[in-house]
């Protein structure tokens, strides 16, 4: 049975309910705690199981505000209000867990107080029935699996995802087809469902399974699921997987006579013994060796009792209780265990354990399969990949100038470095035992920018940052601190520390970016300058080009109805000689449009030069008059 402590933390005065509160005995299983403050208090509000709030004499709204901002996300609320206070939460009664009416008598108190504690035990005792179930059906080596009346996977266990080699994710929620990876549903398997909920009775029987790798012999249990009203809404279903089994047994009826010529040269370790363990049929050289003995008379003098005196003591309970496990005959089981020869070697021993029968009598056949290579090269590399990380966390705890550990799963750190760019105030926070949360909101709310503050606080938590996580092994988050009006770019970074299958530790470093990040968002800036710049010279150029084929059509059409007028009037000569004078300045001016084109090419590659030089304006409109 659990054992729960509830901290209760009672805000505003000190009136009647809280001593009531602290009245009450405790249910069985449970011990309470008590803290008190007159007014929100977000230390006490942060550490408390259940607030009580008396939102009398108070301002209902600010301080609802407040107690929900603080208190942790499974904390529950529950306020103590005037019936012309209700009305102002409405918007906040989601995220509040009860609402007591005042004033109330002693009597009513105490019922509130009674039923809460009622819930609050129900939701305990639904909380270990649940972890009590998943416990037992992940642990069991045989498939189990809730169906719906359609025939819809709902519940599975780890076995069941094992065998079929999927996760719960891609299992539950899925057909028959998809999990087995087949075309269609099997009709045999949706038969026995189907007679399991029209005969209301549990089905055993032998089922042979379409795999995408194969057949699977499966021995099922199938048994009706029922609804509130009584009424089957599916099915609940376990199966021992006996494939190998079923194979194991063909195969030695089959090769009988080969596996006898090969006991005795195979490698691995081949025993049999009965029931009590006190007489050993037969045994090969290999199982001799495995277990540190020459001869078999050297393995009974040592101590054989059903489990050989080399096995490690923490390891003989274990294995002892496996044997034991089996009842009938072709029950196998698996262990996996130690021996510790006489040169002080110690060999890990994988060990596969069956009852059999043979003429009538029941003994044990046991497999041992040295397993020691494998195991030291498992270590080896986990002992490599915890190297590569140290060296990855050390390079971290070089280049930043904060650096902590946090334990994700309990929220509690330690610090590994505070450098001296760190002020004092926030090595005081990162100093010692740390919680996770209060450092991190400390730390916010005291250097970080306040429009910086929110986004911090939603990415630095410990589901957040596990999540993170999970998908890769650094995080990094960039934000801005504030301190006496200088903004500082810094930059927080994540790491996986230690085994994170196993545990979810992480290392986090603080480091000042402030010098990187102006000289990045300076080349930006200068790089948005030069190409606002290419725009408005690209710009100038069209305009240009667009006046200028303008300009040149004038002189052109000058000269083309020039000389066709001088070509009419070629017998008056005075009348020609205008017209050739009007044709030279519409050249000229032809002439000197070619030259500004010119000229742009030139100032684009740098080669124009600029000289000042008089002019004769009258000139000037005299010959744009002419054209």
């Amino acid at each position: 049975m659990y054992h729960c402590t509830v901290h209760f933390h009672y805000a505003g005065l000190r009136q009647k309910a809280f001593e009531i509160l602290k009245e009450t005995s405790p249910f069985e299983h449970f011990t309470h705690m008590f803290t008190h403050s007159s007014g929100p208090d977000p230390m006490q509000e942060g550490q408390a199981d259940v607030i009580l709030a008396n939102l009398r004499e108070m301002d209902a709204v600010e301080t609802v505000q407040s107690l929900l901002a603080h208190k942790r996300p499974e904390a529950e609320l529950i306020l103590i209000a005037e019936k012309g206070q209700i009305p102002l939460l409405a918007e906040y009664l989601p995220k509040i867990k009860d609402i007591w009416t005042a004033p109330m008598s002693e009597e009513e108190l105490r019922f509130h107080i009674r039923r809460w504690q009622e819930g609050y035990r129900q939701e305990k005792d639904y909380w270990q029935t649940s972890q009590y179930l998943e416990a037992t059906i992940n642990s069991i080596p045989n498939l189990i699996w809730y169906k719906d009346k359609s025939g819809i996977h709902e519940k599975v266990n780890d076995s069941f995802c094992k065998t079929v080699n999927k996760t719960k994710e891609q299992v539950q929620g899925r057909g028959h087809a998809y999990i087995w990876d087949v075309e269609q549903d099997d009709p045999a398997c949706i038969e026995s469902e189907r007679e399991v909920m029209s005969r209301k009775e549990t089905l055993v029987s032998e089922e042979t399974i379409q795999t995408g790798e194969g057949e699977r012999l499966l021995t099922t249990y199938k048994s009706p699921l029922y609804d509130l009203d009584g009424s089957v809404m599916g099915t609940v279903g376990v199966a021992i997987d006996v494939t190998q089994e079923h194979f194991y047994k063909q195969e030695i009826i089959q090769k009988n006579h080969t596996l006898e010529t090969i006991f005795t040269t195979i490698e691995c370790g081949i025993m049999c013994h009965t029931l009590d363990g006190s007489h050993i049929i037969s045994i090969n050289q290999a199982a001799l060796k495995i277990l540190g003995y020459e001869s078999l008379d050297q393995l009974y003098t040592d101590g054989f009792d059903m489990v050989a005196a080399s096995v490690l003591e923490e390891d003989k309970p274990m294995l002892r209780a496996s044997i034991q496990t089996l009842k009938e005959v072709e029950d196998t089981v698996n262990v996996e265990y130690r021996v510790r020869h006489q040169n002080g070697d110690i060999l890990h021993i994988m060990g596969n354990i069956k009852l059999i029968e043979e003429n009538g009598e029941l003994y044990y056949q046991r497999f041992l399969l040295d397993c020691t290579a494998q195991k030291l090269q498992e270590q080896q590399e986990r002992t490599e990949k915890e190297c590569r990380q140290m060296e990855l966390i050390h390079a971290l705890s070089i280049d930043y100038s904060l650096v902590c550990f946090f334990d994700l799963d309990s929220a509690k750190g330690t610090p590994l470095r505070i450098a001296d760019l760190t002020d004092p105030e926030t090595a005081e926070i990162f100093t010692g035992d740390i919680l996770f949360q209060e450092a991190m909101e400390a730390y916010i709310e005291r250097q970080v920018h306040p429009d910086d503050r929110e986004m911090l606080l939603q990415a630095c938590t410990p589901g957040h940052l596990t999540q993170e996580l999970t998908k890769k092994p650094t995080f990094y988050i960039n934000y801005r601190t504030l301190i006496d009006g200088e903004v500082t770019y810094f930059q927080v970074k994540a790491v996986r520390a230690g085994t994170w299958d196993e545990t979810h530790g992480a290392v986090l470093g603080f480091r000042n970016v402030d010098d990187e990040t102006r000289k990045e968002m300076e080349q930006k800036n200068l790089l948005e300058d030069a190409l606002s710049q290419a725009n408005r010279a690209s710009k100038a150029k069209s305009v240009f080009l667009s006046n200028m084929s303008h300009d040149i059509r004038t002189p052109m059409n000058a000269i083309v109805g020039f000389t066709t007028l001088a070509i009419t009037h070629i017998n008056r000569q005075d009348q020609v000689l205008e017209y050739l004078k009007k044709i030279l300045t519409s050249g000229n001016h032809l002439v000197s449009l070619i030259n500004d084109v010119l000229d742009m090419s030139r100032i684009e590659s740098g080669k124009m030069h600029l000289e000042e030089s008089l002019c004769s304006l009258p000139d000037i409109l005299h010959g744009l008059r002419s054209i």
